[in-house]
């Protein structure tokens, strides 16, 4: 897995800082933000934490370049929709033989797990450029120019690809967004691959915002864990 923090808001602690503050001032925007210092931002953002008034974080914003990562996360982050998402197209971009795939944590532990799930990954990719050069030449054969018929093959025979074909993907999610998503997706009970994302996607956010994101992740960094009986017994540290 590989994530970076393409790019961000700039300076968003004094954003967020100025937005809220405009709720309740008299001076423009521009006024309360030239007039802002660290130690403004600092109490300002730890204020707003604890009144939970989080509104004014929706106006910083984060991008991230993440590679190396399975269809099966794909689904998973998706689901978090208050976000932008460009990801990899299977319809348009022919695998071909450079066929990767992500390995759950518990399956390559064991090697008999390991074998059963790499011999299965491999057939359905087997499969996969069989079709692919079988729609084509059938296509091509009937009159079809073959670039359109190579794009038709591959978004059919795309269907036998396993969720664990590897996938890369540029995510952009308001800071909002980002502490709801690192609530439910760094705790432990959230799979093995999209917690290791999230905590990746926390530590980037809290080199550029420190203050915003002090408390950020699960619910037991900060406070008490709302699984009741579902817990997983282990509190995160923060």
């Amino acid at each position: 897995m590989n994530v970076q923090l393409l790019a961000h808001t700039p300076e968003p602690e004094k954003l967020i800082t100025t937005a809220a503050k405009l709720c309740y001032s008299k001076t423009n925007a521009c006024g309360i933000y030239e007039k802002l210092t660290e130690e403004n931002v600092d109490k300002f953002i730890k204020m707003l934490a604890n009144l939970g008034h989080e509104s004014p974080l929706e106006h910083a914003s984060f991008t991230f370049a993440i590679d190396g990562v399975s269809r099966s996360l794909l689904a998973q982050i998706t689901r978090h929709r208050i976000a932008s998402f460009s990801v990899q197209s299977q319809r348009y971009v022919n695998l071909g033989d450079t066929f990767e795939y992500i390995t759950p944590p518990v399956i390559a532990s064991n090697s008999m797990y390991k074998e059963l799930f790499d011999e299965a990954v491999n057939e359905s990719f087997e499969a996969y450029k069989t079709l692919t050069a079988a729609i084509t030449a059938d296509l091509v054969t009937g009159g079809m120019e073959r670039k359109k018929a190579e794009k038709i093959a591959i978004e059919n025979a795309r269907a036998v690809l396993p969720n664990a074909c590897e996938t890369k993907m540029i995510v952009t999610m308001n800071a909002r967004e980002l502490m709801h998503f690192f609530n439910k997706r760094c705790c432990n009970r959230a799979q093995d691959e999209i917690r290791a994302l999230a905590d990746e996607m926390l530590r980037l956010c809290k080199g550029v915002a420190p203050i915003l994101f002090s408390h950020a992740g699960a619910p037991c960094v900060s406070g008490a864990c709302p699984e009741g009986k579902m817990s997983c017994g282990s509190p995160r540290k923060g």
